[in-house]
């Protein structure tokens, strides 16, 4: 019989906090300003999918933004585990999350701390219980946000959300489940939380990065394997387009965009599957 069992467990500073017990301080940067990163891995059949892609972006983020590394698999995978341990998942499927924040800010301003160590950074990992998702959903093109195509944010998982939030909400209020955003350079980009995939004339297209589109963890999968293109992507559909938005933990086949009916599609599950199961 396992013990401390919950839907969601954390662990942050050498202990275990169980559902919503979780506690930061009130001057971590990743509170204050949002600085910091994270990874999302999906946990099937109690085992982390695509593990290595996950924190090889995590530590390439981190360099990018200025930050120390953060942990390294060897330290990570006994946490994994103990935490998969000590959450109930139903079929061994959940979802973990990652965080790596600058860490504390003792002066007010956004400058970085003058004497930076590992130690001043914030590490702390979540499980929560998930299963993949592949129900259909209708987008609109934002009207409002677009994606930095300079930007080296947009190549980061960073704390900071608020752009996709905005987008989601304004699509909720015109009755749509999703946004696609547009690139500052006007092509299209990525969903909210999702990269596009395009079927057009049997070949699979996703935006180039040079949209400032993020560089997904399956939209990597299938440009390595061969199957998916880079394009410059016009946001306007063509006759038989098939749309999909995909992420690490689910595939949604696009039914509308704006006024736009999208052609059905039946095999965004088997699709995921193939890339989450392919090692490369």
């Amino acid at each position: 019989m396992k013990e401390n069992i919950a839907i969601k467990t954390c662990w942050i500073n050498g202990h275990w906090i169980y559902n919503d017990d979780v506690k930061l301080p009130m001057n971590d940067r990743g509170i204050t300003l949002g600085d910091g990163l994270f990874e999302t891995i999906l946990i099937l059949q109690s085992t982390p999918q695509l593990l290595d892609d996950h924190i090889e972006r995590w530590k390439q983020s981190a360099i990018l933004l200025g930050m120390i590394e953060p942990p390294d698999k060897e330290f990570l995978l006994p946490l994994i585990k103990e935490a998969i341990n000590r959450t109930s998942l139903i079929k061994g499927n959940g979802v973990l999350r990652l965080n790596w924040s600058r860490g504390t800010n003792n002066n007010r301003g956004i400058q970085f701390p003058t004497r930076v160590k590992k130690s001043s950074h914030k590490f702390w990992l979540e499980l929560n219980r998930y299963s993949p998702c592949f129900k259909p959903v209708s987008t609109i093109i934002s009207r409002h946000e677009q994606r930095n195509a300079k930007s080296r944010l947009s190549q980061c998982k960073t704390f900071n959300y608020c752009q996709s939030i905005q987008a989601r909400n304004e699509s909720n209020l015109a009755g749509y489940d999703d946004a696609l955003l547009l690139s500052t350079s006007g092509e299209i980009a990525c969903g909210t939380t999702a990269n596009l995939l395009i079927k057009r004339n049997g070949s699979w297209l996703t935006p180039r990065k040079e949209s400032g589109c993020l560089p997904g963890i399956m939209r990597q999968q299938g440009l390595n394997s061969g199957l998916f293109q880079e394009a410059k992507i016009s946001p306007k559909p063509e006759p038989n387009d098939i749309w999909l938005l995909i992420n690490s933990l689910s595939c949604h086949p696009l039914t509308k965009l704006n006024d736009n009916n999208l052609k059905k599609y039946d095999g965004a599950e088997l699709l995921w599957q193939s890339l989450i199961t392919n090692k490369n």
